[in-house]
């Protein structure tokens, strides 16, 4: 990869919006030259964090486009925890790379159904981490879903202010101060656990200059040696890991345990989401858990809610070095997978891109994943499908009109995939369907699965 590349990738990530266009404007125009070919059987990530929320690597979501793109991904999702900021570039990036996308928002909220249990919140029993995917619309400032979106970004940032209020208490020789310290880090004001952590090593940097000096400062919170936090230090992600143990997570000194007022209700999030026009879903960590080990029930519980797709991770189930271990998540893998299947829940997928070390993609053609592979790449699609169609022809999967038209879900999926599996539209097309609003975009969205599948 040439020079120039290289310099324009790195213009992707810049908190200057219009400096991104260009970078990608002038990338789009090397696709041949430096990307892979699209594969329709090939891999996808459906969960990507950008650096609206935290990217391990800084990228934004016209980065993430890129290089999805240039890996030849079949699809790929934008996933930000409480902001919908990447939105309108992430869909615009796909337009003009021809990559298919969809757009996801994670939070956490507390449901009441498994409130002495945990679920997928590892020891903070009834916090479970809950999706909304298949946005496709930005909101007008005032209107009720604007307002529960500006709720979102307010609750993360007052929880973030607490936790280093907490953690500035029990360390005050490297206190942060939010606005100085953290908002820089991310471009439109929503900071993360991860900021707060890599501002804190800052800090740490700034206040003791000294290698052996700021080792010894941090030894006894890490519970290692001088020599050993000195050592630790030189590895950046894995000192913000345990940096993040000591101070952030359970048993840290700036934890507090979470209860029913820290997270909202989870009905009034996905009410939230579906008044959006996108998809409550059904976030899944590993199975193991007390809430998640009866998968059904679990499934059920959350459909009551609204949730009609189901979303993971597949890396933390089989990944593993502990044979046992992963020998167990398989299994409770296979488990998810059957019961979604059995409630016609399409599966979402992805990675996250939110640490050091994860792979870009999950490998669909692998020893483990190759016997899921087409419902995985089904279900990128589906989510692609309920882009196009809520965001042309005003027809998002749990519409009346949508319900009307397909009264089977399994029927309904099937029209939604075939949708998404079309050629991604490119800016022609995405200006060609805006303009002939939603009724006759139906139509020519239609027609064209008729003239890909010859019915």
């Amino acid at each position: 990869m040439s020079n120039a590349v290289r310099e324009l990738e790195v213009r992707l990530d810049s908190y200057d919006a219009k400096e991104r266009g260009a970078a990608l404007s002038t990338l789009a125009g090397l696709i041949d030259e430096v990307c892979e070919p699209a594969d329709d059987n090939g891999d996808v990530n459906m969960h990507c964090h950008s650096f609206f929320s935290y990217n391990a690597d800084g990228w934004s979501p016209s980065r993430i486009a890129w290089e999805c793109r240039k890996r030849g991904l079949l699809a790929a999702g934008l996933c930000d925890f409480d902001v919908l900021d990447g939105l309108e570039e992430f869909i615009e990036a796909g337009h003009l790379l021809g990559l298919r996308t969809a757009v996801h928002l994670e939070t956490r909220a507390f449901f009441d159904a498994f409130a002495s249990v945990d679920i997928n919140s590892p020891g903070e029993p009834g916090v479970n981490y809950v999706m909304g995917t298949g946005f496709y619309r930005s909101f007008a400032e005032g209107t009720p879903q604007a307002e529960t979106l500006a709720e979102l970004r307010q609750g993360a940032t007052q929880r973030n202010q607490e936790l280093i209020a907490r953690i500035n208490a029990k360390i005050p020789q490297v206190a942060l101060d939010y606005q100085r310290d953290v908002l820089p880090l991310t471009p439109r004001g929503v900071a993360t656990e991860r900021h707060i952590i890599r501002a804190y090593g800052v800090a740490g940097q700034r206040i003791f200059p000294d290698t052996n000096t700021r080792a010894a400062f941090w030894a006894p919170l890490l519970k290692l040696s001088t020599e050993a936090a000195a050592e630790l230090e030189r590895d950046t992600p894995k000192f913000d890991e345990a940096l993040r143990g000591a101070l952030a997570k359970r048993g840290g000194v700036g934890y507090k345990q979470p209860d029913t007022t820290t997270f909202p209700p989870i009905g009034k999030f996905t009410a939230w989401v579906n008044s959006c026009g996108a998809i409550p879903t059904a976030t899944w960590l590993d199975g193991t858990s007390g809430g998640e080990a009866d998968c059904a029930r679990w499934l059920e519980a959350l459909i009551d809610y609204g949730c009609a797709v189901v979303a993971f991770i597949p890396d933390r189930n089989w990944n593993l070095k502990n044979r046992q271990d992963r020998e167990v998540k398989i299994a409770k893998m296979d488990e998810l997978v059957r019961e979604s299947v059995k409630r016609d829940m399409p599966l979402i997928i992805g990675t996250e891109m939110n640490k050091k070390g994860l792979p870009f993609a999950d490998d669909l053609n692998g020893p483990v994943l190759s016997k899921y592979s087409e419902l995985f790449r089904d279900g990128a699609k589906f989510i692609v499908g309920q882009t196009i169609l809520g965001r042309y022809a005003a027809m998002p999967y749990l519409s009346e009109r949508a319900a009307a038209a397909w009264p089977s879900a399994s029927k309904r999926n099937e029209f939604y995939t075939k949708v998404g599996g079309l050629p991604p539209l490119d800016r022609a097309d995405a200006e060609a369907l805006q303009a002939a609003g939603p009724d006759k975009a139906f139509g020519m969205l239609a027609d064209k699965i008729e003239l890909s599948t010859g019915a």
